[in-house]
């Protein structure tokens, strides 16, 4: 081997066994996980916090969704800006932040859908990196021309698209979500928020967002799950936990039988990493305690996201 080869490859061995030596001492779990939905100084949380976080949970991989530009817009807006503006920053800073660390964070571009630059921003960002669109967090029917342009874009370059689901609020129209799947077949979609979490009960009251009932099997979210091939769930934030938690034996059941298009996501800004004030790291105890099988809890951990996502093979 070549000195400089060999050089190369222990110091990935080195880093490798020092991220699993962390990683064993925060979670004590050999689990490797991809985090698939966080935010750069998200509610002005900053950076040097927010790489002690992603330490402390044990993540190997994260990937940051940032904001489209901030528009003072009735199409577009609920308050100030668009859903994310005001909470976190946008595809500049996201891209700055990875290429610092680019071995351990990754990142989606966004923008405000009706805009007039919006297919121009987000083309831009994918050539240049960018391996999703979204969070769409937009108060936009998601069957409209303007959320059918960035599903185009997603199209032609083979990324995903995450969605925030929040009824009367953002991405209006989840019962009809199906025929966007219908119609766009080769775009993987990942379902995000209240109303997408709140529909793995069927008979829902769509204005309840946090429901805390025991779950009545056949909900939508099951049914875009179960029946379309692009159709994926991402786990994070308040809304992913109380699925979990408000019915363990069907929260079980359903990460065993979704466990090939689930994801794990965080999506929660705290400064801790771990606790009660982490809905991120009590989600990760959950999938551990529910996914009893080894293959499936590492799918939903690593697998999926590197295999869907990132394009690798696991």
């Amino acid at each position: 081997m070549k000195r400089r080869n060999f050089l190369k490859t222990t110091t990935i061995a080195t880093a490798d066994l020092v991220w699993g030596a962390e990683s064993h001492a925060n979670q004590n779990t050999s689990d490797q996980v991809i985090d698939i939905h966080q935010h750069v100084n998200f509610r002005k949380r900053d950076n040097d916090l927010f790489l002690e976080h992603q330490k402390l949970m044990g993540i190997r991989k994260t990937i940051l969704l940032p904001a489209g530009t901030p528009m003072n817009r009735p199409s577009t807006r609920l308050g100030k800006g668009n859903g994310l503006a005001a909470d976190v920053q946008g595809t500049q800073e996201a891209a700055d932040f990875v290429a610092k660390f680019p071995d351990s964070y990754a990142f989606f571009c966004n923008e405000v859908p009706d805009s007039d630059v919006a297919v121009k921003k987000i083309e831009y960002w994918l050539k240049r990196g960018a391996i999703g669109i979204g969070e769409s967090k937009f108060r936009l029917e998601i069957d409209s021309p303007a959320m059918l342009r960035m599903y185009e874009v997603a199209r032609a370059f083979r990324v995903p698209v995450l969605m925030h689901f929040q009824y009367e609020t953002y991405n209006l129209g989840f019962e009809r979500f199906g025929k966007i799947l219908e119609k766009f077949p080769t775009v993987n979609f990942i379902g995000h928020a209240q109303t997408w979490w709140a529909n793995i009960s069927a008979e829902h009251d769509q204005k309840v967002l946090y429901p805390d009932t025991p779950v009545v099997p056949g909900g939508m979210t099951d049914h875009y799950l179960r029946n379309y091939p692009n159709m994926f769930g991402d786990l994070s934030a308040g809304s992913g936990l109380r699925a979990m938690t408000r019915d363990e034996e069907h929260a079980a059941a359903f990460l065993d039988r979704h466990h090939l298009k689930l994801f794990y996501g965080s999506d929660c800004n705290d400064h801790d990493g771990q606790g009660e004030k982490c809905s991120g790291s009590q989600q990760l105890a959950m999938v551990r305690k529910l996914v009893q099988d080894p293959k499936k809890r590492h799918a939903i951990l690593f697998g999926n996201a590197n295999r869907v996502i990132f394009g690798n093979q696991d």
